[in-house]
């Protein structure tokens, strides 16, 4: 059993061997990832044990958690609404998907007159003033 601190620096643990090797495959952990076996207290990277040897080919790269970003971009978000307003594939884009379809649903009831909802939302995500982050809270990426 090991204890390790994250990608995301936080420490869990006791964990497994194999736990540590499925967190290492989903990027949460690398060989660089500092752990502590059971009934030590000295803290080192996972490659420096015997059992985890095969990780010394991840110590270099940082896990994946820390590398992604995955905020939306406010210019696509914008485009997309100015672009194909009466879709609300915007808000789709953004994760908004209750009111995408209310978007659609919108635009085909009313024979395409409500698409202008969502091209003055593109205008919107577009000068800042309107949508700024996506519907898990992040804030959209200005490029």
């Amino acid at each position: 059993m090991y204890k390790i601190i994250g990608g995301d620096g936080q420490q869990y643990g006791p964990v497994t061997e194999s736990q540590i090797r499925d967190w290492v495959v989903a990027g949460r952990a690398n060989g660089q990832s500092l752990a502590q076996a059971e009934g030590s207290l000295e803290w080192k990277p996972l490659s420096s044990f015997s059992e985890f040897s095969d990780l010394a080919s991840l110590a270099i790269a940082p896990p994946l958690i820390a590398a992604t970003d995955q905020r939306k971009s406010k210019l696509v978000a914008g485009l997309l609404g100015l672009l194909i307003p009466w879709s609300g594939v915007h808000r789709f884009y953004l994760g908004y998907v209750a009111i995408g379809v209310a978007q659609l649903l919108v635009s085909i009831l009313t024979c395409g007159l409500g698409s202008i909802w969502g091209f003055i939302e593109g205008i919107l995500i577009l000068v800042g003033s309107g949508i700024t982050t996506d519907a898990d809270g992040r804030p959209l990426k200005e490029q």
